[in-house]
Order: C-alpha cells, then structure tokens, then sequence
C-alpha cells in the first residue's frame, strides 16, 4: 500500500507541475441550480461556493480560481466514437459501488473482494474479450471501451477509499483518477486501482493492482485518444469449503456451539492461486475534412464575421494491441477434485500457463452527419485486421505448442446522433479471411424521445444478429488437468430482439427481451467446453419502477427470465432488488441518505467455479445444490457534502436470522456480517 501512495504521490506532483501551462477562458455559472438550490455547472456537478466570486460584475473582484467545468466520455472501441458520459459525482448508490454482486446484486461470485463473478441477469452477460479468463473479473478489470476520458478546464483528482474488517480478515481499495488539461484541446491523465481482500474464509485472499495512463487531444480537424491499461490480479483459491454445513447447520457441526468463526471452515485447497496479467494501449484517432461557415456577420471592419468549422469527412484508425498471461500453480494433494490429468501424471505439483498476444488495426472512411440539412445521417464503411498468438503447454509440459489466427472484417455503419427525438446506429460486418470466414455481426439500436402530457417518454429498441466462432480458449487450452482441441466447433449463431421504455415523470423503466442462439457453447458437468446442437431460447423482462412521498423513497427492480434448456444454461427465474431510504438536507449543504436495502433471487442449480481453468461451468451430478432463497440486507448511511461522497454500512446485517444459506456460488459462502465504509473527494484545483 504504501508503494502504491508514493506511485501516486509523484504522479500528482508532475501533473500540478503541468497545469501551469492550461489557459482557459472564464465562465462563469449564472443561475443554474439543482433541486434543492445549490449552484450547479452545466453538467450537474454541485460547485463549491468558494470557486466562484461574490459578485462577478464587480472589477474590484480578483478571480482567484475558474469555475469547475469539465465533461467525461467513453470511446467504441472498434470506430473510436466518442459517446459523453455524466461525470462520476453521484452518490445514490454509492454504498454498493464496491461490492463484487453488482450495484443491484447482480452476479454470482465467490464471497471475497475481487473473486471472479457471472451476471445472473442473462442480457448482461458478456463476451469473452479479452480471454476467458479475464472475463470473470469484470469487477475490477476495464475494457478500453469503459474507460472514462475527461476534459476539463481546472485539473481534476479524484480519490476513493473504501475499507471492511480487519487487518486479518478485511478488505481495503484505494482508487485515485488526476485529469489535467494542458489547453482546451489537449488534456492528459492516470489512474490507479489497487484491491486488497484478505478474505473471511482460508486461503481466498486477492491482491490487485491497475495503472492506467491516457491522453487526448480533441480539435476540430484532428481528434486522438490514448491509453495504456496494466494489470496484475493474484488470487488465493481454496475451492470452496469442504462441507456446506458449516453454514447451513452450523450448531451441529461445533457440536452443539452456536457458532464457527469463519476462519476454521476447512476449505478443500490451501496451496493453489491464479495469477492473470493484461496490459493493452488502445489508440483511436481521425482526421476530419471540411469547411467555415459563419454563424454571425461581421458588423463593421472592427469586428469580422464569426466562423464555425462544418466537418464532411473524417478518416478513422484505431489500433488495439494486447498481452494477456494467464497461471494457475498448486501443490494440493486433493483426492477426486480433478477427473483427468493429462500431463505428467506422475507429479502432483501444477504449474499451467497461457500467453495470449494480438494486435488489432481498424481503418475507416466517415460521411459526417448534419454537415447540411440533407445529411440527416453519418455513415462510416471500414475495415479491421486482427493477428493473435497464442501459446499453449504441450504434454511434456516443458515444450510451447503456438497458434496464429488472423481475422479480416469489412463492414459499414449507418448512425444518427444528433437531434433530441431520434436517434439510431446500424452496424453490420463481415469477415473475408482466416479466421472470420463465415462470421459475421449485425446489430442495430434506436431511442425515440416524445413529450406525453407532462411526461417525458423514451422508446428504445435493440436487435442483433451474430455468427461466430467461439473464443479461442473453448476450442484450444492445455493444462495438467484440462486439455481439449476442438477444431470441430461450429459457429453459434445468436438473433435477439430487445425493447426497452422508460417514463421519466412516473420512475418507470420497462425492458423485455428474447434471445435465440444455436450451437450454444458452455462448460459442461466435467469442466470442458461443450456445444448444445440444438436451438435455447432466453425471455427476459425487468421493471424498475421508483416511488417517493416527501423524504421517504421506495426503489424496485424485479427481473424475471426464463431458459428453454435450464439443464444447460440455468438461470433464477426471479431476481428482485428493493431500497427504502430516507434523503433529506442538512443546514442546505449536506445531503443525508438513511436505509436498508434487500437483494434475492430464486433457488436454482446455479454453475460451479474451478479454480484450475477460472472458469463457472454445470454442477456435476454427483454434487447438485442448489442456492438461492436467501435475502442479503444492507443497512448504510450515506453522506454527500460538496465534494465529499462519505458511506457506512452494515453488509450483511440480517446473518444468522432464517435459514443460513447464504452462498451465491455453490460452496463458497459470503461473508459475514461486516462493517464497511468509503468516502471519495473530488478536487477542481
């Protein structure tokens, strides 16, 4: 930790040494305000009173500091475009921001900080970019398309502590994220995640520790955004504890006691962990051609006419190269945990490795939207190259098996951004070579946005149709234990169709899907990648809807799914979600939030984790459980002054009350009862 505090302490001092450069105009608030009528900017950011002078009309005022602006973005990582996202200076919600099941209790993991995880809500599931075995940490691990990108006119720092526990037992993360602007076109930055949970339970500690630095720079003819991601993720695995009593009926086996603290559980490894190490730079740049037009006419040789740049045509590249190194070592000597060992059977010490490399380019060719009053659309046509390596234990375990692939897309896209009532993007593409031969993507998305009496309404419809090879690593992997080629995989070939409507004024947000997909590709009851031949069918509906009386709130989710094939992918049929709290204003600066809120989903035959391949796959028939019917409930405080967002929680709270089976993975127990607390500063100077 205290390396970590230095690394960041230094790369705070170069970048205050770099805003001595940043000119930026003044500009001033006026009169915005948010509901309860503290001085907001544009983007709903609470101001600090002491940003801005008493009387900005007065010249006897000496300005001492600008007025905080600043906007965040996400980039797509194929074309590069740049979609505006709200600045992270919410606090609803802040109290779960930490937690590994998700905002609203979403997945399944495996109790402690950083373990890997698997949505049970089956449309917010994933690919597996960049393997398999990143995908699980999903938690902790940024996609370039995730990132968050700012520009703004004052350096911007933001620090986020969150702890639970003890020294012992806890679990401490100390996140920080510095922007600065060098002018108003170019801006650079860091940010820094490091993640360490000890964990309740033997042998399940994490550490992780990302560092990520990126720039851009964004002008009227020339736009580029760069960013360079490292990761390293150490686990412990104790492959669950040995005996699901320890929870479920705890009095019998202490005979007789009460309790058994959490740290005895014997669990079935104690000398095994996984080891995964990503970096990757992503660069997206264009190039924009067109022409001045002028928004307002010169009224005398004194002052010119005003210009504004019109784009027609942009040149789109954007690279993506990756390094991804998976290892998973052991010296458990654990009787019937694995069914096969295929290499060195002779030797119980495990020592698997995989490396992935691969370099993506992507150029394209941009008709720019709105340029005239005919181009009520942009439409891009491009093409990408992708070379991977991949390297492989062979069976003597000393030698190094390589594959290359290679992938050549085209395809195009069809978008409009612009405008307040409709919008769509349309993308399609192809593969010619290697690899891509015989694949192909499309997918398309509208919003329409209408007014209806006083309400504001929004409809959205999604569909997609895919025909793709499974990822490299469920036709190739070889290990000690685990090793398949399956060059005979077919291509699984998904539709889905998706509607979503959302009803500001009522807090009524409405979206139902369905999905087919032929050749589904799982992990099946012996840990190895399978194809279901046939055609699974997944329908899916999830309703928010929000109530408030005065200071009292009421907030709902209730998901509701069903699979054609729940023996091949299970899915709880109900997941609900429910918050009570009470917000209210203390002394008009101190927005205080009092509640408790409850997740739970229905029992069902939730998938197993290994720990030797990382991965969930189906229970084995001679192990089935089933988790679920179990409610979690949180009690927490949360505070928001300024630029402060301070929690406290109690995780957990109703332990011990009703049936004890509190698992979201099948032999790994969450934690215990446990108080948790965060705060997070933001900083405009």
């Amino acid at each position: 930790m205290r390396r970590i505090l230095l690394t960041y302490i230094l790369l705070f001092i170069v970048g205050q040494l770099a805003t001595q450069a940043q000119v930026t105009p003044n500009n001033p608030y006026g009169d915005r305000k948010d509901q309860y009528g503290n001085i907001v900017d544009q983007y709903g950011n609470q101001v600090d009173p002491a940003m801005r002078p008493q009387n900005p009309d007065s010249s006897n005022v000496e300005v001492q500091s600008l007025p905080p602006t600043l906007y965040m973005w996400h980039l797509s990582e194929n074309l590069g475009n740049i979609n505006r996202i709200p600045a992270d200076t919410t606090y609803k919600f802040f109290q779960n921001t930490n937690l590994v099941e998700g905002i609203k209790g979403h997945y399944n993991y495996l109790g402690n900080l950083g373990s890997p995880r698997l949505s049970r809500i089956f449309f917010d599931r994933r690919d597996s970019e960049p393997t398999i075995f990143m995908e699980p940490f999903s938690s902790f691990f940024v996609r370039p398309d995730e990132f968050n990108f700012t520009n703004s006119n004052v350096p911007y720092t933001n620090l986020t502590y969150y702890k639970a526990g003890s020294k012992i037992n806890g679990e401490e993360r100390f996140k920080s994220y510095f922007s600065v602007n060098v002018n108003k076109q170019l801006a650079f930055g860091f940010n820094i995640d490091y993640l360490y949970g000890r964990g309740y339970y033997n042998s399940q500690n994490t550490s992780f520790f990302n560092a990520a630095l990126f720039g851009s720079y964004i002008g009227d003819r020339y736009e580029a955004s760069l960013l360079y991601s490292n990761n390293n993720m150490k686990m412990n695995e104790n492959g669950g504890i040995s005996d699901d009593r320890y929870i479920t009926d705890p009095q019998a086996m202490a005979s007789g006691g009460k309790t058994y603290e959490s740290q005895n559980i014997p669990t079935v490894l104690s000398q095994s962990a996984n080891n995964n190490k990503d970096f990757y730079v992503f660069l997206a740049q264009r190039y924009k051609l067109g022409f001045q037009r002028e928004i307002e006419k010169a009224k005398n040789d004194s002052t010119p006419a005003k210009k504004e740049f019109v784009p027609v045509t942009s040149f789109i590249h954007t690279m993506k190269l990756e390094r991804t190194r998976h290892r998973f070592t052991s010296l458990d000597k654990v009787d019937n945990y694995y069914q096969n060992t295929y290499i060195k059977p002779g030797t119980s010490a495990i020592n698997d490795s995989t490396t992935a490399f691969s370099i993506k380019n992507t150029l394209g060719i941009a008709l720019l939207e709105g340029f005239n009053k005919y181009a009520k659309a942009g439409l891009t046509a491009y093409a990408s190259y992708k070379l991977s390596n991949y390297y492989l234990m062979d069976k003597d375990s000393t030698s190094v098996d390589q594959y290359t692939e290679n992938e050549v897309f085209v395809g195009a896209e069809l978008s409009k951004r612009q405008g307040n009532v409709l919008h769509y993007q349309a993308t399609g593409e192809v593969g010619l070579l290697g690899k891509a031969i015989g694949q192909f993507r499309a997918n398309g998305n509208m919003d329409l946005n209408f007014r209806l009496w006083k309400d504001t309404v929004s409809f959205i419809a999604r569909a997609s149709v895919t025909n793709t090879l499974p990822s490299f690593y469920m036709r190739h992997y070889h290990s000690k234990h685990f090793y398949w080629d399956n060059d005979n995989m077919d291509k699984e070939f998904r539709t889905r169709l998706e509607g979503e409507i959302n009803i500001d004024r009522w807090q009524t947000k409405l979206r139902a899907g369905v999905e087919n997909i032929k050749n589904y590709t799982y992990f099946n009851q012996q840990a190895l990648p399978q194809q279901h031949g046939g055609n699974i069918q997944v329908l899916s509906a999830i309703l928010e809807q929000n109530f408030h009386l005065g200071i009292f709130h009421l907030d709902n989710e209730v998901s509701w799914q069903k699979s054609s094939n729940m023996g091949v992918l299970p899915l709880p049929e109900f997941s609900l979600y429910h918050n009570l709290y009470l917000q209210t204003k203390l002394a008009k600066v101190l927005t205080v939030q009092l509640g408790a809120d409850v997740r739970y989903f229905t029992k069902y035959y939730a998938p197993a984790y290994l720990p030797a391949i990382q991965q969930f796959y189906l229970q084995p028939e001679s192990d089935q459980v089933e988790i679920g019917g179990y409610p979690i409930v949180n009690v927490y405080a949360n505070l928001h002054l300024k630029r402060t967002r301070i929690f406290a929680m109690m995780y957990h709270v109703n332990q011990g009350s009703g049936k004890s089976n509190y698992f979201l993975a099948p032999h790994y127990p969450i934690n215990p009862r446990l108080f948790k607390i965060g705060i997070s500063w933001n900083f405009y100077d």
